[in-house]
């Protein structure tokens, strides 16, 4: 048996390996990626465009089918659609990385390479670049502007929301804290209890403001939150029942636990044995 349970540990410590391995690779891959993206579009604008023919991955065999003079012809066209739109002076943040499996044909990332969105801005607007990468050159394979414009929201709101949001996972915190040391039982299940239900939820959206999700559980501490370029900007908290719920039951606990000892006090048993004296 324990040899049994030492191969399984074994063996899960090689999976978290593995997986923090890949993680790493993935990220510095992402990195690449955005400023590859950034290095094409100001090539693109500044109208150098032998460098932004260098950045395509035409080596690859999806773009054995690419001609490069319809290919590198196409590239002023994009620029005018660029800076008509939104300038020479832009600005740049990456918004995704992803790879996408699917057993139906057509929805999968093709084998080696990664689907990038970068956020692209002027000081009012903003626009999205799609860029399917080649991940053994780092090379773009595909890439087009989202055909849509958008104002830059005013972020106050957003922010102001997010100091509401912290304090869930500060109340969850707390109310761990005081479970630790109350002498509730199978104490691992109020935990869980503190940690998975959060609920409904409450979300703010830079884009598009507040929403309410009734049956939306936030796990862990309660609360989300992402930043990775305007349109995915969003803080989100569930309702904190199951802390709150444990806090009452210490509380109550505690309230009841206090009476017994009022009414078992020295001053009361004093006062009931000298009554049982006088009688």
């Amino acid at each position: 048996k324990t040899k049994n349970m030492t191969r399984k540990i074994h063996f899960f410590l090689f999976l978290i390996i593995i997986s923090l391995i890949a993680s790493c690779q993935f990220l510095n891959n992402t990195k690449e990626f955005k400023k590859t993206t950034e290095e094409f579009a100001e090539a693109l604008i500044s109208e150098d465009y032998d460098k932004c023919m260098d950045l395509f991955a035409l080596e690859h065999e999806l773009a054995q089918s690419f001609n490069e003079d319809t290919l590198r012809n196409g590239l002023p066209d994009f620029r005018k659609l660029i800076v008509d739109n939104f300038g020479s002076d832009l600005e740049y943040s990456l918004m995704s990385a992803a790879k996408t499996y699917s057993t139906v044909e057509g929805n999968a990332t093709p084998p080696n390479t990664t689907n990038v969105q970068v956020q692209f801005s002027n000081q009012k607007e903003f626009g999205v670049l799609k860029v399917l990468f080649d991940d053994t050159s780092k090379k773009i394979l595909n890439l087009n502007a989202e055909n849509k414009l958008y104002e830059i929201p005013n972020m106050i709101y957003f922010w102001l929301f997010g100091l509401i949001t912290i304090w869930i996972p500060i109340f969850n915190i707390y109310v761990i804290n005081q479970i630790r040391k109350s002498n509730l039982k199978r104490k691992w299940l109020k935990y869980i209890g503190v940690l998975f239900f959060n609920l409904p939820t409450i979300s703010y959206s830079a884009m598009s403001g507040l929403s309410f999700k009734l049956l939306n559980f936030q796990f862990m501490l309660g609360f989300s939150f992402g930043y990775m370029g305007y349109l995915s900007a969003i803080w989100a908290f569930g309702i904190p029942l199951g802390g709150m719920y444990w806090l009452w039951k210490i509380k109550t606990k505690k309230e009841n636990e206090e009476v017994v000892l009022n009414d078992f006090s020295d001053d009361n048993i004093l006062d009931d044995f000298g009554k049982r004296e006088g009688e």
